[in-house]
């Protein structure tokens, strides 16, 4: 079992940033993929950063270029950066994490972009 912790969501301005942590707890050694997902209201859950336990990456194309995911393994936690935020990127953002045992999701965080 892997419990994860999401954190750092909320209200910021068009342009600005923010950063968002994802904490791990459990049977984390089996953790291979971190991800983070979102959705924003009235549209299906998408795919925004991927990251697996060896620091491969894969962005959506809509953050591309503004996003970073970092991993540190030894904390068992995982950020997402997202730099000049549009109100487009207003979304609920859930971690998840694979094993080879399933997949795990943390309960979300509200982020909300809007002036």
């Amino acid at each position: 079992q892997v419990q994860l912790v999401e954190d750092g969501g909320g209200l910021v301005q068009p342009g600005g940033a923010l950063r968002l942590s994802c904490a791990a707890s459990g049977s984390t050694s089996e953790i291979y993929n971190v991800a983070w997902f979102r959705q924003a209201p009235g549209k299906q859950r998408e795919l925004v950063a991927l990251i697996s336990r060896l620091g491969s990456i894969k962005y959506a194309d809509s953050v591309k270029g503004r996003c970073t995911i970092s991993r540190d393994n030894a904390k068992d936690t995982v950020w997402l950066t997202i730099d000049s935020l549009k109100t487009e990127d207003t979304a609920v953002y859930s971690c998840w994490a694979g094993t080879l045992g399933g997949s795990y999701w943390g309960q979300g965080t509200q982020v909300t972009v809007s002036s």
